[in-house]
């Protein structure tokens, strides 16, 4: 048994031993020798209970605070659920699975029915449901091998040619045009009237962030904790309703912009494979996810700004949704979900998507530009480059500007420069909003 003290001019932390009164200081516990003064690691998962059979390999041990910050970063996998048909039989199938999948038979289907627990089956017969039932459990091994990493993908589809008959009880979109002044930057704006999302931890991270890494996918199976000892059949998750606002940019216009700023993109890549070698990441070229979503990352964080501030969310409560891939890396993407989503199975009261009709959108996109252009800090924040000041993934950012709560941003604060958006005090070359 020890207990703390402070002693010395110093006040440097010790420990006693209440046995035999041995002193020794909490700071042999830290820093490059900590190993002379240290057990050897055992290979103990504390939360499991149990022991790593072939113990610890590692060659240096890090000491952290019970409450630290860093000894816990959970894993989430996080994705919208979407329609994947534009058969409304088949999307009402999908919605009441959780009932359907229990009939077994015809007559218990029919069971159900009787008994009021299908009613949104009503303008359909018996035959036809059990039909569509039988469809979707034969499919179902199919839809369970689709990779993580094409969640987005999706999603992506459904946003950029919204349909009136994908909407169903828990997705809704509509369709608005850009707002007067915008329509050389944006194809589409679509207004998702009602969202549902599904958050699951798939383990947790010691240490090191998954925001490190593109996405939760990339990371490394050795730096992710598992949550159980034999491998899961199940994870913990939410179901979140909420609303939001979707942004397509223009692709013809994204891509006159990226040619014009490839010395600027490959400033970026090289502070991304320093920060990615100053960490000790494997791949320091892999992951980078180019200069068009620095322009969009940048983007969503001055709208979450500025829309905070009127639709009655605060800024913590609004989470962005970055979908970006070049031309080079397949079919493009280029699109900013800007949402909400709140605990309550009602969903939102439609402050945010209310903001998006195009006669208020306007000013508020004014607004948020406007905002970005000048920065409490300057000059010294309009003159940082990526990885100029240090090993930084940021050119133009900071808190009093840019930066978001880590609950409302995909990457933990990197990727963002404001002087991607408008011109500010340092430069007005890289403006794509100009």
């Amino acid at each position: 048994m020890y207990e703390l003290g402070v002693s010395g001019e110093a006040a440097d932390v010790e420990v006693k031993c209440d046995k035999c009164g041995a002193v020794r200081r909490m700071a042999e516990a830290f820093g490059r020798d900590n190993e002379v003064n240290l057990p050897p690691c055992r290979g103990r998962h504390p939360h499991l209970r149990v022991y790593d059979p072939k113990g610890c390999d590692e060659d240096h041990l890090t000491a952290i605070l019970q409450g630290a910050s860093n000894s816990w970063f959970a894993v989430m996998l996080s994705a919208l659920s979407v329609p994947h048909s534009t058969d409304k039989l088949a999307q009402l199938v999908t919605d009441n699975w959780v009932t359907l999948e229990k009939a077994t038979s015809l007559e218990i289907l029919r069971a159900f029915r009787q008994i009021g627990q299908l009613k949104e089956f009503a303008d359909y017969k018996d035959a036809e449901i059990w039909e569509a039932v039988e469809k979707k459990r034969s499919g179902g091994a199919a839809q369970a091998s689709d990779e993580p990493s094409s969640l987005k993908r999706p999603e992506w589809e459904i946003f950029a040619q919204p349909s009136p008959a994908y909407n169903s009880r828990d997705f809704r979109l509509k369709v608005v045009p850009p707002p007067e002044g915008y329509t050389g930057f944006f194809e589409k704006i679509v207004l998702a009237e009602k969202l549902r999302e599904v958050r699951a931890l798939i383990g947790f991270t010691r240490l090191e962030a998954a925001n490190d890494f593109d996405t939760p996918t990339e990371l490394p199976v050795d730096l992710r904790a598992a949550l159980s000892r034999q491998a899961p059949t199940w994870v913990p998750a939410s179901e979140i309703r909420g609303e939001g606002i979707f942004f397509q940019f223009s692709e013809k216009a994204l891509r006159q912009w990226e040619k014009e700023n490839t010395a600027y993109d490959g400033e970026f890549f090289n502070a991304h494979k320093r920060w990615k070698e100053a960490r000790g990441i494997p791949k320091s070229e892999a992951g980078y996810p180019g200069i068009r979503f620095v322009l969009l990352h940048t983007f969503a964080h001055a709208v979450i700004r500025q829309l905070s501030i009127e639709c009655g969310y605060t800024t913590a409560s609004i989470r962005e949704r970055i979908y970006c891939q070049s031309p080079s890396d397949g079919e493009p993407m280029a699109g900013v979900l800007i949402y909400t989503a709140a605990a309550d199975s009602e969903g939102t009261l439609g402050g945010l998507c209310a903001l998006g009709r195009p006669d208020r959108l306007g000013s508020h996109l004014d607004k948020a530009l406007e905002m970005m252009r000048h920065c409490a800090s300057d000059p010294l924040c309009a003159e940082r480059r990526p990885g100029r000041e240090g090993v930084t993934l940021h050119g133009a950012a900071c808190h009093a500007c840019t930066f978001l709560p880590e609950t409302s941003c995909e990457r933990g604060n990197k990727y963002l420069d404001r002087s991607v958006l408008v011109a500010t005090v340092e430069r007005a070359d890289l403006a794509f909003f100009e």
